[in-house]
């Protein structure tokens, strides 16, 4: 996160915010399905706010929760000089896909895993928002730059169905059907080699965390897993997951140590 603020900061802020905007306490609640009174103890500093609710005051009342932490967030329209540089900072932030990465960060994973029988499509697609997501939330960098959506069965990267066809037409990935359990599913098995001079030791070490933690976890467990990552509970149904969820994550899934970093 970018700084650290008291509950008597956020309660100022979203007052203020609440205000510009026009909305009553009561609109406040009812969007985000509180009481009046929580509104009002939050706005004064006397109640805490925890990430979900921010999130959704985040979408009503139109603000960054990147921007809303930092210690130079104004309510009013900030100055020329300043909203240039806003723009230059929020544009080097969003992702940008760079499929020859995203390739071999797949042939990566699937030389480590395609062996177990337990890494199925479902498995793959986790573990790679997993190396993403911890990535960027360690280094502030974009591993893959896959953009990734909230479907009900976790997170999938958009358009990632086309890449992994190009894959199989490439003759770098083979896609099999198998039984696991008694229950059907999709895997996939590389044909080539995953071109290590494409990533970084800190890329590799960051993926080897995700299949040291999960790669041997059954399919349901890494689905439960990814269902309780705030990234992905924050994001409403459909829509695309904001990285910078990532440093709002708590153990065990944050990947750094904030209240350190704060100190």
């Amino acid at each position: 996160m970018n700084s650290f603020l008291t509950q008597k900061q956020i309660g100022q802020r979203i007052s203020s915010l609440r205000k510009k905007k026009g909305f009553s306490q009561e609109d406040l609640a009812k969007g985000i399905k509180i009481s009046r009174p929580s509104i009002t103890q939050i706005e004064l500093g006397n109640r805490g706010i925890d990430i979900l609710e921010l999130q959704e005051l985040s979408f009503i009342l139109e603000f960054s929760l990147d921007n809303f932490m930092s210690k130079d967030f104004l309510v009013n329209k900030e100055p020329e000089e300043k909203l240039k540089s806003t723009k230059i900072k929020e544009r080097i932030s969003v992702p940008t896909l760079d499929i020859g990465k995203l390739k071999n960060v797949l042939l990566y994973l699937l030389e480590r895993c395609a062996g177990k029988s337990n890494i199925n499509e479902a498995a793959l697609y986790k573990l790679l928002y997993f190396s993403d997501f911890n990535y960027y939330e360690q280094y502030e960098e974009h591993l893959t730059g896959a953009k990734y959506q909230k479907l009900p069965f976790g997170p999938v990267p958009f358009n990632l169905d086309i890449i992994i066809k190009q894959m199989i037409d490439e003759k770098q990935l083979q896609k099999i059907k198998t039984v696991h359990h008694g229950i059907p599913q999709t895997r996939y098995l590389p044909l080539v080699q995953v071109d290590l001079t494409t990533l970084k030791a800190s890329e590799t070490s960051v993926i080897d965390g995700v299949i040291k933690l999960m790669g041997d976890w059954s399919v349901g467990a890494i689905s439960d897993y990814a269902h309780k990552d705030l990234p992905w509970m924050a994001s409403k149904e459909g829509a695309e997951i904001n990285y910078e969820l990532a440093f709002y994550r708590h153990s065990p899934y944050s990947m750094r140590n904030y209240e350190n970093e704060m100190d």
